[in-house]
């Protein structure tokens, strides 16, 4: 998917005989730029002192590669470095690439992180981009930044992606955490984004953003964004523990449910995590469940007192049905409530 391009440029103006020299504004910044080999997602998340940070420097393709572009960015690095990463040109070709074509002022004060769709890493930091300017690379990422308090925040931010356990999305939100307490942007906080590509993993229909979400203007970004990103995978691991119910695989779905209950916890997604686990058999889990919706929600105790059904009523289906066995099992219920 390739966002609308928002042009910055650099270039002369001349004004009453003057020439006056005009230059984009820099996106000072720290980013990460990685991908998971197990599945091939691909993502970017980045935090800055400057105003939606997100509308700028991350662009991604599934199947493709992702692109930053940032300090005396080009925002067309983004567009184009997708397209030539689909004509096959690896991360460092792609960069070469992008630099050999550019035209516009302060070039030598540009940086720019590619991945590849075969996962192959380049970066490129310019002499001239603000200090302290560099990248650091590991085996499935690249982080890099300018006008950072010094190196140790991409290299805090490699440790923390590589020690991070989980999905993608999980590990760049790490990484970016940590740049920031190893100082970060110098000039301070503002904006963060993160975006991660899957083929077919977004929302709805024939949508490859698995994640993206931006926090364009905060004094610290980073509580909203862990709430964005909370929500976004909770709303992804909801779809699809529906999915897998109605595939029949009721413990792929319980496993999809425990995560939506992490990410959005609430007493409905404990009441599907205790169906789920009853059904499965694990009445110790499924008591566990219950107790912990009732508490998140006393009003759930209506859930299991519900008014008789009309005699001959056909047996609801899915989750209804699931609770009628419940509400079947007087044993249970008396643990459940025991008074």
């Amino acid at each position: 998917m390739i966002r609308t391009l928002l042009p910055l440029w650099g270039g002369l103006l001349t004004c009453g005989g003057l020439a006056i020299r005009l230059f984009a504004a820099d996106v000072n910044t720290f980013s990460i730029v990685a991908y998971d080999p197990s599945n091939g997602d691909c993502g970017v998340t980045v935090a800055s002192k400057y105003f939606s940070v997100g509308s700028v420097v991350p662009w991604a393709e599934a199947g493709t590669g992702c692109v930053a572009t940032q300090a005396n960015v080009n925002a067309g690095y983004g567009p184009r470095g997708l397209q030539l990463l689909r004509q096959g040109l690896t991360a460092r070709q792609v960069i070469d690439k992008l630099l050999a074509e550019d035209t516009f002022d302060g070039k030598d004060g540009r940086q720019v992180a590619v991945i590849d769709g075969r996962g192959s890493i380049a970066a490129y930091t310019g002499p001239n981009a603000p200090n302290w300017a560099g990248d650091r690379q590991g085996k499935t990422w690249t982080a890099q930044g300018n006008i950072l308090a010094g190196p140790q925040v991409p290299e805090a931010m490699g440790r923390a992606f590589e020690a991070t356990q989980g999905e993608l999305a999980e590990k760049l939100y790490a990484a970016l955490k940590a740049g920031d307490e190893a100082g970060g942007d110098t000039r301070g906080k503002q904006s963060a984004s993160m975006l991660v590509v899957r083929k077919g993993g977004g929302r709805n229909i024939n949508n490859d953003r698995y994640i993206y979400i931006n926090v364009d203007d905060a004094p610290d970004p980073f509580p909203e964004l862990r709430r964005l990103l909370d929500m976004n995978l909770g709303m992804l691991y909801q779809d699809k523990a529906g999915k897998l119910i109605g595939a029949g695989k009721p413990k792929d779905a319980r496993d999809a449910a425990a995560k939506v209950a992490r990410y959005m916890p609430g007493a409905q997604a404990q009441m599907t995590l205790g169906l789920l686990d009853y059904s499965l058999g694990d009445k110790t889990a499924a008591l566990a469940d219950f107790r912990q919706a009732l508490q998140m929600d006393p009003n759930v105790r209506r859930q299991f007192f519900p008014a008789a059904p009309a005699a001959g009523a056909p047996a609801t289906g899915g989750r209804g049905q699931r609770l009628r066995a419940v509400l079947e099992d007087q044993a249970f219920l008396k643990q459940l409530f025991p008074e």
